[in-house]
Parts: C-alpha cells; structure tokens; sequence
C-alpha cells in the first residue's frame, strides 16, 4: 500500500517515514503543499497523510483542490490545532479523519488501517507483466519459480517499471518519484535498487528482464 506523507517540519517526517515503512507501506514524504499537488497529479496512492500548516500551499487548500479535481483518496489531516472550528474546516474539505499532534505512532497506524478499509478499492492490488506479478498488498515479486518479498525502495522501482512496461524511465525519475525532488540521494542509489530486482527476477524465474537503454533508461521487457 502506497502513501503520500506531506510534512514540513523533516524531523517529524522521517520519524513518521521509519514507522510507516516498518509497517510494510511504501511512502513518499514532501514538504510543502504543492509538492503534495505535484504528486498526487502524477501518481495513485491509497491514501495520503496531510500537514495542515505548510509552506507555499496549505493542508485545507492541497485537500479543496483534491476534491475539485474527483480525486477520492483516503486522507488524514495532521495539525498542532487542536480547537473544533479547525476539525470541522478539515472534515468540511473532504478529509476522512483528523489528527492532532502529538499522538501515538499506533494510533496513526490505526486511524490509517481505518481510514483505507473505509474507501472502496482505489486500483488492483496486482501488477502483472509477462509472467511476472507484483503483489502490492504485502511488496512481493511473483514468478514461475517461486516469490520474493521485496524491499520498500525495490517494490516502488519495480512498480514504476511494471506500470509501464516496454517504455524506458530515466534514472532521474526513479530518483525524483521515489526518493523525491529534493533528495540528497546519489543516483547510484538506483543502480543498486535495479540490481537487486534483476537478481529477485531471475530468483523467481521470471520470463521479463529490466534492460538498460543506452541514454534513455530503464526499460521491463519480455525476454524473447
């Protein structure tokens, strides 16, 4: 299950990217409110966890615009208010539940649990490609040969190349969708990720293969 984490103050967003990964969720973590917009344009998320007071564009106007545009993602409101006017601003948006800080890193986990069993079905939870299936409910690569879990890092690159099969993603792509735009990460931290998953793929014995594109990428075809 995939979640877009919009938080500004980055302390409190790594710790809450820790807990949501350990919990099995692949996550996308920004730190402004139209880097939340730029996203939730470009891709599908379960559900989305949402900071009120941010810089550039607010929780409440990130959520209206949402809203305006039929997107129905499940989203949880984060804010240090904790008086009712503010609850209700939030709820009259469009946002599923509300959650004020500080709170418990089980409760964040329960109102998420609670919130995504709420909405109906956003996409299929498999991705299948060839004779390959990615198993998006618990990040697991599924082949002839057997299965392998994947990593959060390799189950968001391998979902990127099996949403897109035959087409070739620049590294710097991977870098930005997954990582983020302003990550201090290297870009050899792709190349890492990519080939862990051909070792995973051939683990399974999988019929596609992720082939290098000279200066265009990476591109998941079958094997002929």
């Amino acid at each position: 299950m995939r979640l877009l984490l919009a938080e500004d103050e980055r302390a409190l967003s790594d710790a809450l990217t820790a807990i949501l990964t350990n919990a099995r969720y692949a996550v996308d973590a920004v730190y402004d409110g139209q880097e939340a917009l730029d996203y939730l344009e470009s891709v599908e998320y379960d559900g989305v966890i949402l900071d009120i007071m941010m810089p550039r564009v607010d929780g409440l106007t990130v959520l209206r615009r949402l809203r305006a545009a039929k997107n129905a993602v499940p989203v949880l409101l984060l804010t240090a208010k904790s008086e009712i006017d503010d609850r209700v601003a939030g709820l009259d948006c469009g946002a599923d539940d509300y959650l004020t800080k500080p709170f418990a890193a089980k409760e964040l986990l329960a109102r998420i649990r609670a919130m995504t069993r709420r909405q109906p079905a956003l996409r299929e939870n498999d991705l299948s490609f060839g004779g390959v299936t990615l198993r998006r409910s618990d990040f697991t690569l599924c082949g002839p040969a057997g299965e392998a879990r994947l990593a959060a890092r390799e189950f968001q690159v391998m979902e990127l190349l099996m949403a897109n099969p035959g087409q070739a993603i620049p590294t710097e792509r991977f870098l930005e969708k997954i990582w983020g735009y302003d990550t201090e990460a290297e870009i050899n931290v792709v190349w890492v990720h990519l080939s862990a998953l051909r070792k995973k793929l051939a683990a399974v014995g999988a019929d596609v293969r992720i082939r290098a594109s000279r200066g265009l990428g990476y591109v998941l075809e079958e094997l002929s």
